[in-house]
């Protein structure tokens, strides 16, 4: 999916975002919104790309509820996992909740894994490795394959925050014995996750039913009315606030049957989940070249504009990456963040808190990480007139606390 090979495509007016004006106030969700038009059902622009066109491909309500399947399929209760010191967290319990045993390994201050540190803490009792591509950035997905391969172990690609990329030409997901994804990372669908099973077979991965519809509805009118506001300006964001109003009243009977994504849990209750049938819909509307030739413009657009500023954490957007944000570096998280979110730029504290399973102070890196690291958006719904605000607004949060 490198920029070389990016289709053009017409782009329906109401899905087209629209830059912001000058004077206007910015709005910058952390992720991209929905259009009435992606809700209807209609012939897919494009052959879908991997994985949602594997054959083997399931998919899940949630990304863990994939992992914690996988670990049953292949029986690793009890055995001994390789994991990174840096993850979120919901991907640990969802193994652990399966009778895993974890055995972590370190991650650098630049988000990169050494391959001789893996093989160092290889045991009698490993089976698997897991390997985390961070923000749609590949991890030593070749080194870690051939060391798999040589020592019969399983190797699992967590590909939660990499919907899209690919190392050149070849999507990653496809190097391991297994691959894990998130799709409402990356596309505006209200729910969904993806397991592709390479050993054991996926006809063993049990079908999951259909979340309760308000698991569905609440999210995707939130999206809607974010879109609103982003595509609309100041009258997308008056109809946003009045909605948002009805809405609350509306749909505060339907709580108690929510399954809300984002949740920081593994929840055994909700393993039986699949991806609803508007995710589908969602997803077969998608122009996928467009996504990601867009957040690479993004992307680039924001690490020009902030190298100076802080030094980046990926100084280069290798052919094939999609990113799913900006990885930011600060020294006061917590002030960075506040002074962001006033501005309008939904920015993330991106894993911040760390899993009691690692012991306090083994991974310093990965702690400083977790203390320093901001999520700023670069997705598709963002053009060059919202990214140059955006990186005024990082810029100016970022030398006010110096």
């Amino acid at each position: 999916m490198d920029g070389k090979e990016l289709l053009e495509r017409k782009v329906s007016p109401a899905a087209q975002p629209r830059g912001i004006e000058p004077g206007e106030r910015l709005f910058a969700p952390a992720i991209p919104s929905l259009s009435p038009w992606m809700l209807l059902p209609r012939r897919p622009r494009a052959a879908a790309p991997y994985p949602l066109d594997d054959p083997s491909v399931r998919f899940y309500y949630f990304a863990r509820n994939g992992i914690y399947a996988l670990a049953r399929l292949w029986g690793l209760a009890g055995r001994e996992i390789l994991f990174p010191a840096y993850f979120h967290g919901v991907e640990l319990e969802a193994l652990l909740a399966a009778g895993v045993r974890p055995k972590f390994y370190p991650v650098g201050p630049r988000m990169q894994v050494d391959p001789a540190e893996v093989v160092a803490r290889i045991g009698p009792d490993t089976r698997a490795i897991y390997l985390i591509h961070y923000v749609g950035f590949p991890g030593p997905v070749d080194e870690l394959a051939e060391v798999c391969r040589e020592r019969e172990l399983l190797f699992v690609e967590d590909c939660a925050l990499a919907l899209l990329s690919c190392v050149g030409d070849r999507p990653l997901g496809t190097f391991g014995d297994a691959a894990i994804f998130c799709l409402y990372k990356t596309l505006p669908t209200p729910n969904g996750g993806a397991v592709v099973v390479r050993r054991g077979g996926p006809l063993g991965l049990p079908p999951g039913e259909q979340p309760p519809l308000a698991s569905t509805l609440a999210p995707i009118l939130g999206s809607l009315l974010e879109g609103a506001e982003v595509r609309g300006g100041a009258a997308g964001r008056l109809l946003r606030s009045s909605v948002r109003l009805a809405a609350r009243s509306l749909t505060r009977p339907l709580r108690g049957h929510r399954v809300p994504t984002g949740t920081q849990h593994f929840d055994r209750a909700h393993v039986g989940l699949a991806m609803s049938h508007l995710s589908r819909v969602v997803i077969g509307s998608q122009d996928f070249a467009r996504i990601v030739e867009r957040r690479r413009r993004n992307y680039f657009h924001l690490l020009g504009k902030l190298r100076g500023i802080a030094p980046p954490i990926f100084g280069e957007l290798p052919p094939g990456v999609c990113p799913l944000f900006y990885p930011l570096q600060v020294g006061d998280k917590a002030s960075a963040l506040a002074r962001l979110r006033a501005k309008g730029v939904d920015a993330v504290d991106f894993w911040r808190v760390a899993h009691p399973a690692v012991p306090a102070g083994a991974f310093p890196e990965a702690e400083s990480l977790r203390r320093t690291v901001l999520e700023i958006p670069c997705h598709q719904d963002l053009e060059p007139a919202d990214v140059e605000r955006i990186s005024a607004c990082v810029a100016k949060a970022v030398e006010d606390r110096r």
